[in-house]
């Protein structure tokens, strides 16, 4: 063999280099892959998620709705926490909910579920109104007011309107009578040293400022306001439960107290003990029950706890609270 020709050498050291080279790359690559079916993984769980979501908000998708639509049923009508403008138990969402349930050929009777403490006299007299136009509008179909947990001021005030009211014996039911709450920080500013300065056209423009001292000629002309409007409440309590009220045994039935169903009963408050469920089977005789009530979505749930109904509150809260019945 020529002497020209050499086998070449190869440096160790420099053949380990390559090798651990080699790996890293190979193990950048795998890294890579799992990173890929990782994020396909995700990408189809979030696509899962977003489906189901709009299947649960979709109203297309109510099976309670259109479970029994094609059979004679009882229309049911949730009234459930304050009754005010943009909460749940507003009266756009009631009044639409029960003209559904009026207007389908296949309602045999509806039942309004209560359960709230009351809230705005103008909102509980709105639906009040509404049933009562309703009533005499469809006279083979009645309403049954059923009050679950609490059925007080306003919420009563809606309930009035009924046929006739169930709840049950250990229900909260009354209250009827008129609120306004505010807070007085006139000694605290003092102390602060802080110094309130308002500026108003009109000699009473601020009369509910929080922030200055109370005037007895104020104080007196809110009062009557308030009274004014609980008149209105007992006015239309009564043209709606009529002789059944024991006013002349019981006048503390206008006086703002709360019941048990049991005493309410007796009081002529309601009209007999029951639930959603037995109004519908023993009373109006069509077992099965169609939930006419209109459904918030979770994004507009969260938009009143976190938007703009969180400030109205608190400004409300702070300051000054208009007339609840409550």
């Amino acid at each position: 063999m020529s002497d020209e020709w050499k086998e070449p050498v190869v440096d160790k050291s420099e053949q380990k280099s390559w090798k651990l080279l080699e790996r890293a790359v190979l193990a950048g690559v795998q890294e890579q892959r799992r990173a890929r079916r990782w994020g396909i993984f995700f990408k189809l769980l979030t696509f899962l998620y977003l489906f189901i979501a709009l299947l649960l908000l979709s109203p297309a998708l109510d099976l309670q709705k259109t479970a029994a639509r094609g059979e004679v049923h009882t229309a049911l009508v949730e009234v459930r926490g304050m009754i005010a403008d943009e909460e749940a138990a507003s009266a756009d969402n009631i009044v639409t909910a029960l003209r559904a349930a009026f207007e389908d050929s296949k309602t045999k009777g509806v039942v309004l579920r209560i359960n709230s403490p009351g809230g705005s006299p103008v909102q509980s007299g709105y639906i009040y109104d509404e049933i009562r136009r309703l009533r005499d509008e469809h006279k083979d179909i009645k309403v049954y007011a059923v009050i679950s947990d609490l059925g007080a001021s306003g919420a009563y005030y809606i309930a009035s309107a009924a046929d006739e009211i169930y709840a049950d014996k250990a229900s909260l039911v009354g209250s009827i009578g008129v609120t306004a709450a505010s807070f007085g920080f006139v000694d605290a500013m003092g102390k602060l040293g802080v110094e309130r300065r308002v500026y108003t056209s009109g000699e009473h423009k601020a009369f509910l400022d929080p922030f200055q001292p109370q005037k007895p000629e104020e104080t007196e002309f809110w009062q009557g306001v308030l009274k004014t409007t609980h008149q209105q409440f007992i006015e239309s309590v009564k043209r709606g439960r009529g002789d059944r009220l024991k006013v002349s045994e019981h006048p503390e039935l206008f006086s703002g107290l709360v019941w048990s169903g049991e005493q309410a009963l007796e009081l002529g408050l309601v009209d007999k003990l029951g639930n959603a469920s037995f109004v519908a089977r023993e009373v109006i005789g069509a077992k099965d029950i169609v939930d006419y009530t209109v459904q918030e979505s979770p994004f507009d749930r969260f938009s009143k706890k976190f938007g703009t109904a969180v400030a109205e509150r608190l400004v409300l809260w702070m300051g000054f609270q208009g007339p609840s019945l409550r």
